[in-house]
């Protein structure tokens, strides 16, 4: 592991996304795709035992450093309750010879075939590497910890079902869990527009939360439903959302103290980097009570994007006026929201089989061949590179193809595989076929 000097960091500003690397942070992300290749191969990775040492270290510590909903995921994974002694000799029965540790997959309740699926399906049409920097960033470029993260969300993801939420109908997805409409329908929270910084926008209306009017399972489900709708709106560069929670006429009996958690545990720990900025707009006095019980929870990085709004006019500060619908004062969006329903056939390339088969064919094609550039950019310029090796620059530009060769792959196989939502419904539509997205604002 790289030693840095006092007061030096791994994330110069502008660094440490794609493109975007520091020597260093390009070594921890080839370092994390190794692992991930390693332990895909044969449900078991090397490493070294003084990084299992460090991750244990912070697992002990975490209490003083992590919120308490974060608490449990941290210490349940690999790198923690002392495993370093008990790695390094199954490392060493392994004939990984002498400091080093063995990981398995056994430890999270993973397995080889489950792994590389969820890995790819979670990818979506992002570049890959940019899904493993926001682990890598959210523990600050520490290797064990941000693998330790990755992999408790993708068992998450797995236990959760993700997918099946993600590519299921709404239709589907309302007889399973009551209310589900409901909840969509009366616009407690929509996506909509983009913010100064062209991050797309998600308004959270309060005052039409009940916590006993809906189960909270549905509420869990509709969270990540509309997250995993919201996810394919992201362009590159932009990685990162606005949530605008709208306290206009919050009362005590809309908080939902259970939800707030739930929503917390799940940005820090599942969806990381993902919140560019918070608005806490409008909020009353009696809100304020309920903020002091709130902050604590909230990791110090998440904490420093909440930006208080107190007027209409101050939004302006943070949306466009002609992307702000006209119901806040100072907005020329004259955007009424309502939930588009399903329309008959949206989803007939589902049942072409054969269509789908060869759509399905062609993206892992596509992943298979950026994980064979991958491997070679990872020995690029070392030993295992071999006398007739390529040069880092020239697999790195091959790469960077194929990371977009993935995403049109993505894109033309996911109408076969995931079905239409409300981002595809709109006339014309937010959501096209290609992956490109197109905000409509009604000034």
């Amino acid at each position: 592991m790289t030693k840095l000097a006092k007061g030096e960091t791994m994330t110069p500003p502008g660094t440490g996304y794609i493109n975007c690397l520091t020597p260093e942070q390009k070594k921890a992300l080839k370092e994390v795709w190794s692992i991930i290749f390693s332990i895909a191969d044969s449900g078991e990775a090397a490493v070294p035992v003084e990084m299992v040492r460090e991750a244990e270290q912070e697992a002990q510590t975490s209490s003083g450093s992590q919120t308490a909903t974060t608490q449990a995921a941290a210490k349940a994974g690999w790198f923690s309750g002392n495993k370093a002694a008990k790695a390094e000799q199954d490392a060493k029965a392994a004939g990984y010879g002498s400091g080093m540790a063995k990981v398995t997959l056994a430890d999270l309740g993973l397995s080889v075939d489950k792994l590389r699926p969820i890995l790819w399906d979670n990818a979506m049409g992002d570049h890959p590497d940019s899904l493993l920097l926001r682990f890598i960033r959210a523990r600050k470029w520490n290797v064990p910890n941000a693998l330790n993260m990755l992999f408790k969300a993708f068992k998450w993801r797995l236990d959760e079902d993700i997918p099946a939420v993600k590519y299921s109908t709404d239709v589907a997805l309302n007889e399973q869990y009551p209310k589900f409409f409901e909840q969509l329908e009366m616009g407690k929270f929509y996506i909509h527009g983009t913010d100064v910084d062209n991050r797309i926008v998600a308004y959270l209306n309060v005052r039409l939360h009940h916590p006993n009017d809906q189960p909270a399972k549905t509420l869990e489900k509709l969270t990540i439903y509309v997250m995993e709708c919201g996810r394919v709106l992201l362009e590159h560069p932009v990685e990162t959302v606005c949530l605008v929670f709208d306290l206009t006429g919050f009362g005590l009996s809309n908080m939902d103290f259970n939800m707030v958690k739930y929503l917390v545990t799940i940005f820090e720990a599942y969806y990381p980097e993902s919140l560019g900025r918070i608005i806490i707009h409008g909020a009353p006095f009696v809100f304020w009570g309920v903020w002091k019980v709130i902050q604590p929870w909230l990791d110090p990085v998440v904490a420093s994007k909440v930006r208080f709004t107190r007027s209409d006019q101050d939004l302006l500060e943070y949306i466009p006026a002609n992307h702000l619908p006209d119901r806040y004062k100072g907005g020329l969006n004259r955007f009424r929201y309502s939930y588009p329903h399903a329309v008959p056939g949206e989803n007939k390339l589902m049942e072409d089989t054969a269509a789908k088969d060869e759509r399905v064919r062609e993206w892992k094609d596509t992943f298979w061949r950026f994980e064979a550039l991958t491997r070679e950019w990872i020995n690029a310029g070392t030993p295992q590179a071999g006398p007739n090796a390529r040069s880092e620059d020239e697999i790195e530009r091959e790469r960077e193809q194929c990371a977009k060769d993935l995403r049109v792959a993505f894109f033309r196989m996911d109408p076969y595989i995931r079905a239409r939502n409300m981002f595809h419904r709109t006339n014309p539509p937010v959501a096209n076929a290609d992956g490109s997205v197109q905000w409509i604002y009604n000034n």
